[in-house]
């Protein structure tokens, strides 16, 4: 079993920041891209971004390009999501996810189904 473990969530005003940060652990896995889904209140969960972690090549969603930077350690096996500007409707639970083989389109990290592994979120509140 593979765990994903989140750390850095919790509330924060509009216009600040935060960074989130997720492990990977467990028996031995391929680790080919790692991201970040994000669920608000009522709403279905969303793709927010994604590295490949061999080239470090990002993907982000619109709603968050320009305000959120992915990253990773490669030693630590860790990803991060640099959260700026933070606005009210950035207010969701944020989710790690690892996917251990590729994709034949990068349209396809955005879906749920295509990721192997989830974390168990962490709560990002922004008040107004």
């Amino acid at each position: 079993q593979v765990q994903l473990v989140e750390s850095g969530g919790g509330l924060v005003q509009a216009g600040g920041s935060l960074r989130l940060s997720c492990t990977a652990s467990g028996r031995t896995f391929s680790r080919y891209a790692m991201g970040w889904f994000r669920q608000a209140p009522g709403k279905e969960r969303e793709f927010v971004s994604t590295i490949v972690w061999s080239r470090g090549t990002t993907y982000y969603a619109d709603s968050v390009k320009g305000r959120f930077t992915i990253s990773r350690d490669i030693a630590k096996g860790t990803v991060y999501l640099q959260m700026n500007s933070l606005k009210f409707e950035d207010t969701a639970v944020y989710y790690c996810v690892l996917r251990e083989s590729s994709l034949s389109d990068t349209y396809y990290y955005t879906h749920t189904g295509n990721w192997n592994y989830w974390g168990q979120g962490t709560q990002v509140t922004v008040s107004s």
